[in-house]
């Protein structure tokens, strides 16, 4: 549960500089999730972290920290604590309602997703993937106001498609971006009748069937280029995006489009 405490991480002070750093000691575990039709074997992985936190050294989107090896060979991870709101604490917070919204802060926060995108598609050019891509794992650094990327630790037997689990998670965060928020089937049933009677099974999220992505439905000003961005997360495609390049080319079109609103 996500509100539970994970026991395998720590909070410290490095007693030479006095500042604050997250501690990830050695915890396995494996679990099967499925997305429609496809299946995906995770297990977290200290070793992947580590070798990623080599590879992102110095890039301003992800977390910062280094590896150590216990006295039991186990790999510790030291992580840089990072001051800041998660990506969804944020969205929820901005506007009166969502045409405020997606017209005065949407376009801001969409060239920040965009970079985020880049972000993950540099870890995929590497051989790298990020493995457990949520909106709670990006916080923006009240440092340097951008959006970091944190924990690194799960990994995925990815077949034939490195990057086929992380392009979901891509995907669920820019519906919450769009949506300012997750459109739940049975609130919508509650608070708009006569729209939640024009949702079929097709305009639902792949992997949250409680969740409605075909977000033109709700809010027809949304322009269909971005809409259709969003459908290839739906129970309704048969078209799923391969890799990071594809969906930037798709949401960069998608941007062109908003820019002239």
């Amino acid at each position: 549960m996500d509100e539970e405490p994970k026991f395998w991480v720590k909070r410290a002070i490095d007693l030479e500089s006095g500042q604050t750093k997250i501690i990830k000691l050695v915890f396995h575990e494996k679990f099967r999730t499925k997305v429609g039709d496809l299946t995906f074997d995770c297990a977290r992985s200290p070793r992947k972290e580590a070798r990623i936190l080599v590879l992102v050294k110095g890039h301003p989107n992800f977390m910062q920290g280094f590896s150590v090896q216990d006295s039991a060979g186990n790999i510790v991870r030291i992580i840089d604590y990072i001051r800041g709101r998660t990506f969804g604490d944020e969205i929820l917070d901005l506007g009166k309602n969502h045409e405020d919204y997606f017209y005065h802060y949407f376009p801001r926060l969409f060239d920040e997703y965009l970079e985020l995108v880049e972000s993950i598609k540099f870890l995929h050019d590497h051989s790298e993937k990020h493995g457990d891509i949520r909106r709670d794992h990006i916080i923006r650094d009240k440092d340097t106001n951008q959006y970091r990327w944190i924990d690194f630790d799960y990994n995925y037997i990815h077949k034939e498609n490195l990057s086929g689990y992380d392009m979901f998670g891509l995907g669920n965060i820019l519906v919450y971006l769009v949506g300012h928020g997750d459109i739940i089937i049975h609130q919508l049933k509650q608070e708009n009748p006569p729209v939640f009677n024009r949702i079929v099974a097709e305009d639902l999220n792949i992997i949250f069937n409680n969740r409605v992505v075909n977000l033109k439905k709700i809010y027809p000003y949304i322009p269909d280029a971005l809409n259709l961005v969003l459908l290839h997360f739906s129970l309704g495609t048969n078209i799923f995006y391969e890799d990071t390049r594809q969906l930037l080319e798709d949401i960069h079109e998608a941007r062109d489009k908003i820019l002239k609103l």
